[in-house]
């Protein structure tokens, strides 16, 4: 038997539900309508939560002052490289460690989680003198190695559980038909993957978009600097430029919105139904 919910559960439930929304929304908001304020005004008493005059001087002071196209062309393709390389490679260490038994397997998926729980400046020392030792410091083609490197043990752990639980009937079927394990794989299995590695990708990108610590220690010069990068460089030991910062923030979390948007519904399937079709 059902129990319907009372009206003191459902205002209790709405309520706390428009509170959360409205703490989750609100810095946006105040994010995007601080971009949008002359310097002047950002900082006036009272605070003027709708702009009387909307202003671009925050963005057009991006490209006009800053590298910010640079920027932004900089994190696109690091983020876009990185994320398509660690998937397609997680795909197929996936495959391996969900179809096959060898002796090391548990000690690779263990060493796979535990790279999980270390925070990754710990090893920013060491991981600088081997990066300029192979002259790629200050070198995009450096950065989406370590990226690329960093993805790939949470990508695999992810699309390993996609891979168990396809059944091995529809591969079996495949190789009968004469399909060999690569043809059965590309053929059958990654179709029916296709919710799952969408969402292992935008995970890998968002994750290399917004990394910021290595991004910081290996790129220098202007030219090669990420999003997160530029960020940073807004703050000084004395001022920070919030007006800027607010215009970059909006511009960078733009694309990730758009990519969620148009991939929601692969996200979706890809986390709730293991990528199981009928």
């Amino acid at each position: 038997m059902i129990r319907k919910e009372s009206t003191a559960g459902r205002v209790t439930r709405v309520a706390f539900l428009t509170l959360w929304l409205v703490i989750t929304v609100f810095p946006l908001y105040w994010i995007t309508i601080t971009s949008f304020k002359a310097p002047g005004d950002i900082f006036a008493f009272p605070i003027a939560y709708w702009p009387k005059n909307f202003s671009l001087e925050n963005y057009s002071g991006l490209f006009g002052k800053a590298r910010f196209g640079d920027y932004l062309s900089n994190s696109l393709i690091v983020a876009t490289v990185a994320g398509t390389v660690a998937t397609a490679i997680s795909v197929l260490s996936a495959y391996v460690l969900a179809r096959f038994e060898f002796r090391s397997k548990s000690a690779l998926l263990m060493a796979a989680l535990v790279t999980q729980m270390i925070p990754s400046f710990i090893a920013l020392g060491p991981l600088y003198m081997m990066m300029t030792q192979l002259n790629l410091v200050d070198n995009r083609l450096g950065l989406i190695l370590v990226y690329i490197a960093v993805c790939i043990p949470f990508s695999t752990v992810m699309l390993r559980g996609f891979f168990e639980n396809i059944p091995d009937a529809l591969e079996e079927a495949a190789m009968i038909d004469g399909c060999s394990r690569f043809g059965a794989l590309f053929r059958v299995l990654l179709p029916v993957m296709k919710p799952g590695i969408v969402a292992a990708f935008i995970f890998n990108f968002v994750n290399c978009w917004n990394e910021l610590f290595l991004s910081v220690t290996l790129m220098n010069s202007d030219a090669n600097k990420t999003i997160p990068t530029a960020l940073n460089g807004f703050i000084s030991s004395f001022n920070i430029d919030w007006g800027s910062m607010s215009a970059a923030a909006v511009l960078t979390i733009v694309p990730t919105m758009v990519l969620f948007a148009f991939a929601s519904r692969h996200i979706v399937q890809g986390l709730t139904s293991g990528a199981v079709k009928g």
